[in-house]
């Protein structure tokens, strides 16, 4: 949810599709509250060493160009066919979700919000102007800035988005927010005005993987944005002014709130990702991942981790599975390690390196690289600073207390 005292009611960031909850939309959701470092089965085509488009695939704003004429039909006329039908399956959430991309070069390359990607293990994008359905792969994307830059696999020859210049944005403009609203697979728009700019507001989603964020210059509209429009245009007669990001909670009787990413910013982020430049904040390719559900926080005891994943335990090694091909059914381990300090392993990813290892559920890491592992947050923490193709040597303890070190050659995962 979007929390933002200013305005009263929640905000939702809009995304999922399936069983809707509080503006959320989740299908099979998980039994345990983990974190997952983990990822593909096989590194998917282009990762870890994906080609990146370079700097002049990525346009600049427009320019002051003469506004459509006809109002909001020609805005509609003019931005859909430059628009993409995002579908996600994130096997390891049990989940599906869905939203909007706006393609901004002939060749397929399209921006969208992290949050649409995130976590997801297949992406698909169908062009709102020939139907063509296309495979997608990540290039990269910005966490804390809610920006990624995706590209359709095999793609030539469509029809880039016409974009406008956010830097000219004023109060009171009409536009036009457009997308695939409530993932129903297809384009619909909302016409609105600007009722604010630089607009801050900190977004998360109910029940959703995803943990707070705090997004800033943001573009404030009365356009109705709802599910699934995220990662779709903010329009005027200019162009492209804005991706679609967040809305409230329509459920409510407020009046419409939303809020888009200006364009400038996303296509700033989208050069710094196309010409490879990785920083604090942004990602490029997929990261790396071990194969492990874990639980999440500052706690070094693994039995206080796994009363915090949801109780006791029945005793008995043979009952918690090897391994899983998602998070449905995932349980808290029958049985953990007499590790005093360390990562609990809540379960690992059928044919992951850490599967491979021979780690199960209730083993706990106690050591990277030498280096000791004393919470579930420090874990997450030093594999982000590897990338996928690099070995690590990993050290735990089994639920029967046998230590062992092995070395897990790190494969790409989900965008995180």
């Amino acid at each position: 949810m979007l929390h933002n005292p200013g305005y009263g009611p929640p905000f939702r960031r809009r995304r999922r599709r399936g069983m809707l909850t509080h503006g959320m939309m989740t299908v099979l959701g998980a039994a345990v509250a983990a974190s997952l470092l983990l990822g593909f089965h096989n590194s998917p085509s282009g990762a870890p060493g994906i080609s990146l488009p370079g700097t002049g695939a990525v346009p600049a704003p427009g320019s002051q160009s003469a506004p459509l004429a006809g109002g909001e039909q020609a805005i509609v006329t003019k931005i859909k066919p430059g628009l993409v039908i995002i579908n996600t399956t994130l096997q390891y959430n049990s989940e599906a979700a869905a939203g909007t991309g706006i393609v901004i070069n002939a060749d397929g390359l399209v921006l969208t919000n992290n949050h649409v990607i995130e976590h997801a293990t297949k992406i698909t994008a169908r062009s709102a102007s020939t139907g063509t359905t296309y495979t997608a792969t990540v290039v990269g994307y910005d966490k804390t800035g809610d920006i990624a830059l995706i590209q359709l696999r095999n793609a030539s020859g469509l029809t880039a988005a016409r974009l406008g210049n956010s830097s000219s944005v004023k109060t009171g403009d009409s536009v036009v927010a457009l997308g695939n609203a409530e993932g129903q697979g297809s384009i619909t728009a909302k016409p609105g005005r600007v009722t604010g700019l630089g607009q801050t507001v900190t977004a998360s989603e109910d029940g959703g993987a995803t943990a707070s964020e705090t997004l800033h210059g943001m573009i404030q509209t009365n356009a109705d944005i709802v599910p699934g429009d995220s990662g779709g245009p903010l329009a005027s007669s200019a162009g492209v002014i804005g991706m679609d990001t967040a809305g409230n909670d329509g459920s409510t009787q407020q009046a419409s709130t939303g809020f888009a990413i200006p364009i400038n910013t996303a296509l700033s982020v989208a050069r710094q990702i196309a010409a490879g430049h990785a920083s604090s904040t942004i990602t490029i390719g997929y990261p790396p991942f071990a194969g492990l559900f874990t639980g999440s926080g500052s706690d070094s005891s693994p039995q206080a981790q796994a009363q915090q994943q949801g109780g006791g335990f029945s005793g008995g090694i043979g009952n918690t599975p090897r391994c899983y091909t998602s998070n449905s059914g995932l349980s808290v381990p029958s049985s953990i390690a007499p590790a005093r300090a360390g990562a609990l392993v809540v379960g690992t990813i059928c044919g992951s390196p850490a599967a491979a290892a021979g780690i199960t559920g209730g083993a706990v890491i106690t050591a990277v690289n030498g280096q000791a592992v004393g919470s579930p947050d420090d874990l997450t923490g030093m594999l982000s600073r590897f990338h996928p193709g690099d070995t690590v040597s990993m050290t735990w303890v089994s639920p029967s207390g046998q230590q062992t070190i092995s070395r897990l050659h790190l494969a790409a995962g989900p965008p995180q």
